[in-house]
């Protein structure tokens, strides 16, 4: 059981979370900008505007990476930076700042993995309708051209979207997210089908106007159902359960994925949301569903089922005094065996995990290092189960560990930490936690050092 030779090591942010430089150089203003500043939607009144100010020192944080041994970096692009109003002109200190974050990640040997869009959605095109607005598709596609017409010479791999369970659900539906809306569930299914046509005009972009071979792939939640035994009827019942649609809300996988592979809806969800289904016209499956290169998936914990009467399922209880980490997600390492597997056998695509890692309590010890030792055995318990999947012939091209620096991390603000680097919000001070140090022995080992 072993790592391909060619295995991409990395880690992810998004620009949102890390830059900062909310309203410096001609950036547009972002619905995140704007749903921090209502009361009681983050946690402390917390706000992206400086963030990790990313944006002025991302040379000091490549080297960090560079020093760690990260061999690629998935970040985002701020869609309002590069095109303020969303469309339109393109601000020009804006994409230099990608121009120059490409430079030098490749000066570093790091490979770029650029998100064309990671929940910082514009807010100038929310107030035409954002994604609720059918156009919102063709505005994606002037951003993604804007992108690809400048970046292409130097990156050659691409994600659509991060998460459209979550910016579509938490943002539209529950509200818990920018922009904060509570949606009925025909608006909530339409504006997921705006995005995945999206997706999908996307896609067409960057076949066409790539300067280079482009690797093309998206990353949604993998919602994963995991069995509470290897009995065939557990495993059985997982499988199936992990692709059902069996509520109106947005926490299933098919819903949003089988289009995008499959070219059509899943039968079970058509059949539960027959009263709310959106507009379709008749090109919009063929414009969604276009070949992917890899399976990107967002894992960072799993629900355990088993068999029950009637081909049914159930929901295994946590034990008493189970592990969870900062932010309450249980500590499930089977969902990185099982997850790449299932998502494998449905989709038949090679996979990279593209977030993966835990929010921490961290802070510095009194020998002026960051001791996390939690987060190191979190990783190896993940890691093993992932190297068990490869080496039982799920093919995996890369791990990218969430995050490379601890962050702003939505609505919970500054009060968990997901980094392997420490960051000092007052002074803006990096320091390499213990698992900065481990992951590099990780990643010098190609995975051996598990």
């Amino acid at each position: 059981m072993a790592f391909p030779s060619n295995f991409r090591w990395g880690v992810a942010a998004a620009s949102y979370q890390i830059e900062g430089a909310a309203y410096k150089d001609g950036k547009g203003l972002s619905i995140w900008d704007l749903f921090c500043r209502q009361p009681g939607k983050i946690k402390n009144s917390d706000t992206g505007d400086d963030a990790c100010d990313h944006y002025h020192r991302f040379r000091e944080d490549i080297s960090l990476m560079a020093k760690i041994g990260i061999g690629a970096y998935r970040f985002s692009v701020s869609w309002s930076r590069v095109l303020p109003e969303g469309i339109g002109k393109i601000n020009e200190k804006g994409i230099a700042f990608y121009d120059r974050l490409v430079d030098e990640l490749l000066n570093k040997n790091i490979e770029p993995w650029l998100t064309i869009f990671h929940w910082d959605y514009p807010y100038a095109l929310f107030c035409k309708g954002g994604w609720l607005n059918r156009d919102s598709s063709n505005w994606f596609t002037e951003y993604t051209k804007v992108l690809v017409d400048r970046l292409s010479d130097r990156v050659t791999h691409w994600l659509t979207q991060n998460e459209i369970q979550i910016f579509i659900g938490e943002g539209h539906q529950t509200g818990v997210h920018a922009p904060g809306l509570s949606l009925g569930f025909r608006d909530v299914l339409q504006a997921t089908h705006n995005a995945l046509l999206a997706h999908g005009k996307a896609v067409q972009v960057i076949r066409a106007r790539a300067k280079h071979k482009a690797l093309i792939g998206v990353a949604p939640v993998a919602v994963v159902n995991y069995p509470e035994s290897g009995k065939k009827s557990n495993v059985q019942v997982a499988r199936q359960s992990m692709f059902a649609v069996e509520y109106k809300n947005y926490w299933n996988n098919s819903w949003f994925m089988d289009p995008m592979f499959f070219g059509r809806y899943p039968e079970d969800g058509l059949e539960l949301f027959k009263d709310e289904i959106p507009e379709i016209k008749p090109d919009d499956m063929d414009t969604i569903c276009q070949p992917l290169d890899f399976f990107a998936a967002n894992i960072y914990f799993g629900s355990k089922v088993s068999a029950h009467e009637h081909n049914r399922y159930e929901l295994v209880r946590a034990e008493k005094g189970a592990g969870f980490t900062a932010n309450g997600w249980a500590i499930t390492p089977e969902a990185l065996y099982w997850g790449p597997k299932f998502l494998y056998e449905r989709y038949n695509l090679p996979i990279v995990i593209t977030e993966n890692g835990m929010a921490g309590n961290d802070w510095i010890h009194v020998d002026g290092k960051v001791h996390d030792p939690q987060r190191i055995d979190f990783l190896t318990r993940y890691l093993a189960q992932y190297k068990k999947a490869i080496g039982q012939g799920i093919p995996a091209l890369g791990y990218f560990l969430w995050s490379f620096i601890d962050n702003f991390e939505w609505s919970q603000g500054y009060k968990q930490r997901f980094g392997i680097i420490f960051n000092d919000y007052k002074t803006q001070k990096r320091i390499l936690k213990d698992s900065a140090f481990w992951y590099k022995d990780v990643i010098s080992s190609n995975g051996e050092y598990l």
